[in-house]
């Protein structure tokens, strides 16, 4: 995504006209009068803006000016692999890999690659985030050498929404701007439940860390102004906004998302129990533990837990986690913020380190107060 796109994309996210951007950048830079003709030509990529401007508009935009900065350098699929996760040899035999099965016409075909991507989401519930992380990156840059039919760029968008999972979302730069190129990637397909999926994906995945809310909640609107079909994808949309609004304490919008959630899911939930990419009874009610937990609903958290707790698959035990950590949550909220963190990070030593991911970590700092 370029930078005037992503500018043009945050602005409508917030609900503001050129004009409106224009205004709120000159009041945040007195002594400075921007116009709304050059928020036009940043958005239509006639002019880029300095890095002063820079700054404003993430201030303003309440983006983190990583994600700005990456979209300014217009970082391609391949630079951006092989810049975080790949080491230089490594990535060298992945594109030479990703050549020559282009060149002799033996690149994996779209029944291949959905295959893959059912394989990686079940290996994500169980794995490690560096783990998944590197067999992500060698797929990434094959894929990249052959995006040619719609179909594979839904594949792409897919892998790279995970991909964006192994970073964590709290600071803000890598997994947001790998969710960004995700949803642009998706949109490229044409595939409407891809779109869709994808951007309920990542704002479910970063209101339920607690990170980029303002962002979490476009994706969440961006998706359900695709379509309002009972889906995977929109259920993921709505409980990710009902987590957002959570943490800003607004507990009518959230409370509203949350119902809204049981009524797509009664219509669109899983069978399937172990993959990232399905949302069955046990894995709904670990949204709406901590949904609960965080808005202070003792006794409906309690009821989720339980829900979740009789259905939770045993090869799973970093679920289970997640639900005694909500306890832990619910200690803090309480008031006994000390006796909380203690449960919570009791919890936490119990799991083995190589199942540990970067979304409980998040949720220990939560409960910290961190």
């Amino acid at each position: 995504m370029g930078i005037g796109e992503l500018i043009r994309d945050l602005r409508r996210a917030q609900g503001w006209s050129q004009g409106g951007l224009a205004t709120r950048l000159t009041e945040s830079a007195p002594g400075y009068n921007m116009s709304r003709e050059t928020v036009s030509r940043w958005e239509n990529g006639k002019i880029k803006p300095g890095p002063f401007w820079l700054g404003h508009l993430a201030a303003v935009l309440e983006a983190p000016l990583a994600v700005l900065e990456n979209a300014l350098k217009r970082r391609t699929f391949l630079t951006d692999v092989a810049a975080t996760a790949i080491a230089p040899l490594v990535a060298s035999d992945l594109i030479e890999h990703g050549f020559s099965a282009r060149l002799g016409g033996l690149a994996p075909d779209a029944d291949d690659w959905e295959g893959k991507l059912a394989a990686y989401g079940t290996q994500y519930m169980s794995l490690g985030a560096a783990d998944i992380q590197r067999r992500l990156s060698g797929e990434l840059v094959v894929i990249q050498q052959q995006l040619d039919e719609p179909r594979l760029w839904s594949v792409a968008a897919r892998l790279m929404t995970l991909y964006a999972k192994t970073f964590p979302g709290s600071d803000g730069s890598k997994a947001v701007n790998w969710y960004l190129m995700a949803a642009r990637a998706a949109d490229r397909s044409g595939d409407e439940q891809t779109r869709v999926w994808v951007r309920g994906r990542a704002s479910i995945a970063l209101g339920y860390e607690g990170a980029s809310l303002d962002v979490a909640t476009m994706f969440a609107d961006q998706a359900l102004a695709i379509s309002d079909k009972p889906s995977l994808g929109l259920l993921n949309s709505v409980m990710g906004k009902a987590h957002a609004a959570a943490i800003r304490g607004d507990k009518v919008i959230s409370l509203a998302m949350a119902e809204e959630g049981r009524r797509i899911f009664d219509s669109a939930g899983s069978c399937e129990q172990t993959s990232d990419y399905a949302v069955p009874y046990w894995r709904m009610n670990v949204f709406l533990s901590l949904l609960f937990a965080r808005l202070g609903r003792e006794r409906q958290a309690l009821e989720a837990q339980e829900a979740s707790a009789k259905e939770l698959p045993a090869t799973l035990p970093r679920f289970a986690t997640h639900l005694e950590m909500h306890k832990g949550l619910m200690i803090a909220r309480a008031g006994d913020q000390a006796g909380g963190y203690a449960f919570a990070k009791a919890a936490l030593d119990e799991l083995p380190p190589e199942k540990h991911s970067l979304t409980l970590r998040m949720l220990l700092d939560e409960i910290r107060g961190k």
